[in-house]
């Protein structure tokens, strides 16, 4: 498996005007909130914001301030990186569900890393 590049990936924080004004007034993010969440968008990317402790679910297994989920895009079909990915042992969270990362429309599935953190793994329809 080959990863590509990095989709997005979500902070949770506990002061959200001042999460807003570091990433637009400081890092030149745009800010838009899309059917009542928080996201900011740069070049090719997206950072997504939760304003409480695992308030979009699937999150990670002990979601606190400052701990990541995040999205990577891979570059083979998904049923062929989840098969890989269950070959190793892994077992994934989902099967593969439809999405929308930064760029639109994506297929992808959920598994944990060693430490707990939520992984995405997509690919653009």
């Amino acid at each position: 498996m080959k990863i590509r590049q990095i989709d997005h990936f979500v902070i949770t924080t506990a002061d959200l005007d001042a999460c807003l004004r570091f990433y637009t007034d400081i890092l030149g993010m745009e800010h838009r909130i899309d059917n009542g969440h928080h996201n900011l968008y740069f070049h090719g990317g997206k950072i997504s914001i939760h304003v409480s402790k695992g308030e979009f679910q699937p999150a990670a297994a002990h979601p606190e301030y400052g701990a990541q989920d995040f999205c990577l895009e891979v570059q083979e079909d998904l049923a062929e990186a989840r098969a890989e990915v269950e070959a190793a042992g892994v077992r994934p969270l989902t099967g593969i569900v439809l999405r929308h990362g930064a760029r639109g429309a994506m297929q992808s599935f959920y598994l944990r890393d060693p430490d707990g953190n939520l992984v995405e793994l997509c690919r653009y329809t």
